[in-house]
């Protein structure tokens, strides 16, 4: 199988050793191939505006498109930066577009231990309990 992944871009907050993050994990997967181009258009957008946003420590992306698959690790200063980016014009404008082409999603959010980035066995692990 073939999966392209992104590495870890931090974004403009710098963790405190003290902080535990909020980190968000997601998987979604689209109806159809002709579904991908689009989805991956739209993801990297997203993952740039998050790159950006308020309370951001870092977002990476994985992509199965052969399987038609997604997954996005994000962490986050706190829960209200999470909130509040997921109800961004950008993300929100995604979501609404993406919405017919999706067949699937399941999502997990959790306090990370330490303020180091998330890996992807952890999230891999949350994401499979919330299935």
């Amino acid at each position: 199988m073939f999966v392209l992944t992104l590495p870890w871009a931090p974004g403009p907050v710098a963790p405190r050793p003290s902080d535990r993050p909020v980190v968000m994990a997601a998987e979604l997967r689209v109806r159809g191939l002709r579904h991908v181009p689009g989805f991956l258009r739209q993801s990297l957008a997203v993952r740039a505006q998050a790159r950006r946003a308020p309370g951001s420590l870092g977002v990476t992306l994985r992509a199965a498109p052969l399987r038609r698959t997604f997954w996005v690790l994000s962490a986050w200063s706190d829960r209200e930066a999470l909130t509040a980016f997921v109800r961004s014009e950008t993300h929100r404008r995604a979501m609404t577009g993406l919405r017919p082409a999706m067949e699937h999603s399941a999502f997990a959010s959790w306090e990370a231990e330490s303020p180091d980035a998330p890996g992807w066995a952890e999230a891999d692990r949350r994401l499979a309990d919330a299935a």
